[in-house]
């Protein structure tokens, strides 16, 4: 008989929070690398083989923690229409500011604009085009939003089978989705190679890459994946490492992604260290053992890190075309790039401060809420504090005590009372 449902303090995760900045660096870091900034080839060739992975681990790290975060925060009587609601006022406001920005600066560069791309980006189906034009036009980056945005879509449904789905259930169904997205490439190769697609670190078929890499059907593996470890940790089911050996794992599966196939390198060799990872960073925080990434610094820079991640490759395209497309000295050069990442850093502070949040308070709040003035909404932020958490920037949710909740969480909670989180 399941024990008697009681309240218990749900946890912020900032060591997640945290990593996320670094998984945005890491992306910045890949494209910075083929840039085109270093004249020594010799130079960008070792920076840009040292982070020929980066891009694709950062970007498969987002796919796994937006499914574990929306599960961690779900809440228990939430409604599809609310939720929807504010999954779109989280992404869209910030996406459209950009694509637009995209476009114009395209616009300005005697480049012609075409209706259908421009349409499929302020929708944010283009990743459903297998064309590559089609999927990175305007800001290349936003490509990824197009597959977030299907998984929003389906996570009420997704959410409602995984919540059917026995404990017993929930690490095999752990492996088989892992298992799923490392077999993927070797099914993926049996398609046509040509015609082919060059890519920074690599050549592969068009086709091939689309359907592994770009297509969200594909990629809602991980983020089903997430999903799954957040009832595992939530629930006391976590048997994983802790996040310095999960994190030695990340570092061996980078290592073997770029010596493997080109395809096998993209997802499949990381994608196992990456679920480890966000669960024992998760697990150390609801247990109250929080990382080096819970520092409130790296916590701050991990609020903007959506932001960094739309606004830091226009940074660096237009940046780069505004200094006449030139190739530095390797000091020059790198001084260059810090210099880009500083001002991705500026403008994704400005682009979170003024539109996202302020989206997200417009409307992602309830209705009753939104007219209310700076001060009455903090008052009502304060009568709600003991029951309420936020997991980076996600929606609260109230967790309920069952036989299956977590013993140690369920333990600190009680006797150590509200814990510091992320801001």
């Amino acid at each position: 008989m399941a024990a008697a449902a009681a309240v218990v303090r749900p946890h912020r995760l900032p060591s997640l929070t945290g990593m996320r900045f670094a998984a945005a660096a890491s992306v910045f870091a890949f494209h910075a690398s083929f840039a085109g900034f270093l004249a020594d080839t010799t130079a960008q060739r070792r920076l840009a083989d040292a982070l020929s992975k980066a891009g694709w681990v950062g970007v498969s790290f987002f796919f796994v923690l937006s499914g574990f975060v929306l599960t961690w925060s779900a809440r228990p009587a939430d409604s599809t229409r609310r939720f929807w609601r504010r999954r779109l006022a989280k992404i869209y406001p910030s996406h459209l500011v950009t694509a637009l920005a995209a476009f114009a600066l395209l616009a300005a560069t005697g480049a012609a604009l075409r209706p259908g791309e421009v349409t499929a980006n302020v929708l944010l189906v283009q990743s459903f085009f297998p064309q590559p034009d089609m999927y990175v036009s305007g800001n290349p980056v936003s490509w990824s939003l197009s597959c977030e945005l299907l998984f929003y879509l389906a996570f009420p449904l997704l959410w409602r089978a995984l919540r059917a789905l026995p404990a017993r259930g929930l690490w095999p169904l752990a492996a088989a989705l892992a298992a799923a997205v490392t077999a993927l490439p070797a099914a993926v190769a049996l398609l046509p190679a040509t015609p082919a697609l060059a890519l920074p670190d690599g050549t592969t078929g068009q086709w091939q890459y689309w359907l592994l890499y770009v297509f969200p059907p594909v990629r809602a593996a991980e983020f089903v994946l997430g999903m799954t470890l957040a009832r595992i940790v939530r629930e006391g089911h976590w048997h994983g490492p802790r996040p310095l050996p999960a994190a030695a794992l990340l570092g061996a599966g980078y290592a073997l992604a770029t010596q493997l196939p080109y395809l096998a390198g993209l997802v499949a060799a990381t994608i196992v260290p990456i679920a480890l990872l966000i669960g024992a960073l998760a697990h150390a925080d609801a247990t109250g053992r929080p990382t080096r990434l819970a520092a409130p610094a790296l916590v701050r820079l991990g609020e903007v890190s959506f932001a960094l991640y739309l606004v830091h490759r226009l940074v660096l395209i237009h940046g780069h075309r505004a200094l006449g497309q030139r190739a530095f000295t390797t000091p020059v050069a790198l001084l260059v790039l810090a210099a880009a990442f500083a001002a991705s850093l500026l403008l994704a502070a400005l682009l979170h401060h003024a539109v996202e949040k302020p989206a997200m308070r417009l409307f992602a709040a309830p209705a009753k809420h939104r007219t209310k003035t700076p001060r009455a909404r903090a008052k009502h932020s304060s009568r709600q504090s003991a029951t309420r958490a936020t997991c980076r920037d996600e929606t609260p949710f109230l967790a309920r005590a069952d036989r299956s909740q977590n013993p140690e969480i369920l333990a600190r909670s009680t006797a150590e009372g509200p814990k510091g989180g992320e801001r």
